[in-house]
């Protein structure tokens, strides 16, 4: 399979596209490129506007303003089952009544297939995802993670041009996520589909995408590959979505910088990991965030212990190996290839 940055022209181009229900508008001039063979994450929290991109690109909602295109087709006013897309809903929604391959099959008998061909395909998606001997089996016998790859054949099995995934791991346990993570990926990358997923879970979205969108208020506002969005946030809010959620001013401070009360004349915002923080009396360095607190909560990890420290202007979590008694005075020390500063102090 080629690469998805081997062909520049885009397979799902999505153009200024705007929902709006009365005076709200959920989604708001949003521009989005899919390659062809791309998995796209749509990464944001709850009423950001992620879900309904995606019902846009289904055929569900229809946007009041803009245009999808799929391998130049409009595909804005057509109805969802002319658009070339196949929809996993978070729920699956599987048929309690029918077999796994009747579940499987579905979609195929609804588009006027033999059963010769309905029997093939089942067994080539029953082979695909790691079901065979399932084919008999009842919806409500099966595990949380086997309803999802039934769900997942269900809508390969149409061959979509387009595969929509909406938060399909979320009522999935901890363990289970993990492990449908990676195998989704290697059949996505095997099958050579593409694909859009939406997800409020950051791990999820770094595990499985090529490129992550992050919505806000109905907006794209960081499109990158994961590292990029990860190490490189183009906002105080991207930071914070992405696991930096130390947040505080600073001012700059003997070569470095320290912690400022709100609304300081000059103060930057910084965000950080608490694992890439330390406790410590080290002096600082360029460009280093130091400043001195004392522990307000310890929590054990298992492999060391998680800080709340209370500082004079911040309070702040950090990962540290050492015991520490809660009211112990330390310094939070921050270097500076681990600090992510904007000019969003408030």
């Amino acid at each position: 399979m080629p690469s998805p940055a081997a062909d520049p022209r885009p397979f799902l181009d999505i153009r200024n596209v705007s929902v709006a229900y009365g005076e709200t508008r959920v989604l708001d001039d949003v521009s989005l490129a899919v390659a062809r063979g791309e998995l796209v994450a749509l990464l944001g929290s709850s009423g950001c506007g992620k879900t309904t991109l995606l019902r846009s690109i289904a055929g569900f909602v229809q946007p009041t303003a803009g245009s999808i295109t799929l391998d130049g087709r409009e595909l804005t006013t057509l109805p969802p089952e002319a658009r070339g897309t196949a929809m996993m809903f978070q729920s699956y929604a599987l048929w309690p009544h029918l077999d796994v391959s009747a579940n499987i099959g579905y979609g195929l008998r609804m588009r006027g297939w033999k059963k010769d061909a309905i029997a093939a395909r089942v067994a080539e998606m029953l082979k695909l995802l790691q079901l065979e001997g399932y084919e008999h089996r009842a919806i409500a016998q099966l595990s949380g993670g086997q309803k999802q790859r039934v769900a997942l054949g269900r809508a390969l099995a149409v061959d979509p041009a387009v595969l929509l995934l909406d938060e399909p791991m979320s009522n999935l346990d901890y363990k289970v996520r993990i492990e449908l993570r990676h195998e989704l990926r290697a059949l996505q990358k095997r099958v050579g589909i593409t694909a859009v997923y939406v997800t409020h879970d950051r791990e999820e979205a770094l595990t499985l995408a090529d490129r992550i969108a992050v919505l806000d208020a109905g907006r794209i506002v960081q499109l990158g590959r994961p590292e990029e969005v990860f190490h490189q946030p183009a906002s105080a809010f991207v930071a914070g979505f992405m696991g930096a959620d130390n947040a505080l001013d600073v001012v700059a401070h003997g070569g470095g910088w320290t912690a400022a009360p709100p609304r300081t004349p000059g103060a930057r915002r910084a965000h950080f990991r608490g694992d890439r923080a330390s406790l410590g009396a080290a002096p600082p360095g360029a460009g280093t965030l130091a400043f001195d607190g004392e522990v307000a909560q310890r929590i054990y990890l298992g492999n060391g212990f998680r800080y709340r420290v209370r500082g004079p202007h911040a309070e702040v979590w950090v990962d540290d190996p050492t015991a520490r008694d809660e009211g112990s005075p330390v310094r939070v020390t921050v270097g500076a290839d681990a600090l992510l500063l904007f000019n969003e102090a408030q």
